[in-house]
């Protein structure tokens, strides 16, 4: 945890927090913090700054809160992700916000399996938590937005225009002719499929939505690897 990041709820008056469960856990126990140290936070959707501990005991840490400094620019991309298997789903999640996208897009696709949409990581109360790991990781307070779409077509045909109106639109695909570009100075939107790819019939929808199919070379990644690498490739800044 590089920052606190602090809820509404956390606020017991405009600079004054109270923090319980994980985050006074690690206060107490990966930084040793004692009463007068200070430590970096940051107000979801808001400035960040620091923290200043004014008591710590078995049940909550108090904190008196100073907020004045941005958080970093978020990545002018948008992210569409084949939903992936639960037990990788968590770290996408948490690298997403990591990276400083913000619009995330989790649809349907042929070799996504059914069961892969009853993990309880898809509750809301989950999602936020492991988006907010992934800003305490990189000190960020800006919450990425996710949207859940278990219909592929009317997706493609309805929706994914839309976000590629204006942008730059991409679809990963192995084996296709054009690399992936980088050092983009303009708004994209990616599309990555799942464990093993989208299908021949789904990159064409993708192609026709107004995306262009590209890889990273010979190597074939797993999704947990191909989102960093993809995101990272695209913009300079979440590097």
């Amino acid at each position: 945890m590089n920052l606190a990041l602090l809820f509404d709820e956390d606020f017991i008056a405009d600079d004054q927090v109270v923090l319980r469960g994980r985050r006074r856990q690690h206060l107490e126990t990966v930084l040793k913090a004692q009463s007068g140290d200070q430590v970096p936070v940051g107000r979801v959707g808001g400035l960040m700054g620091t923290g200043t501990l004014k008591h710590l005991d078995d049940r909550e840490a108090r904190l008196a809160v100073c907020l004045n400094m941005p958080p970093p620019e978020p990545l002018p991309l948008t992210l569409i992700l084949a939903m992936p298997r639960p037990k990788m789903f968590r770290r996408v999640l948490q690298t997403c916000a990591a990276l400083g996208v913000k619009d995330i897009w989790l649809i349907n696709a042929y070799k996504v399996e059914k069961s892969f949409w009853q993990t309880p990581w898809l509750q809301e109360d989950q999602l936020r938590e492991n988006l907010a790991l992934g800003l305490e990781q990189a000190c960020d307070t800006l919450m990425p937005n996710v949207h859940i779409r278990k219909l592929f077509k009317p997706f493609v045909e309805d929706e994914l225009p839309g976000l590629m109106d204006g942008r730059r639109g991409l679809v990963a695909h192995p084996g296709t002719h054009t690399a992936c570009p980088a050092h983009l100075a303009e708004p994209a939107t990616l599309c990555i499929g799942p464990e093993g790819g989208f299908i021949p019939y789904e990159v064409d929808k993708i192609i026709e939505a107004g995306a262009e199919a590209v890889h990273l070379g010979s190597r074939i990644l797993r999704v947990e690897t191909a989102v960093p690498v993809l995101v990272s490739r695209l913009y300079d800044s979440c590097g």
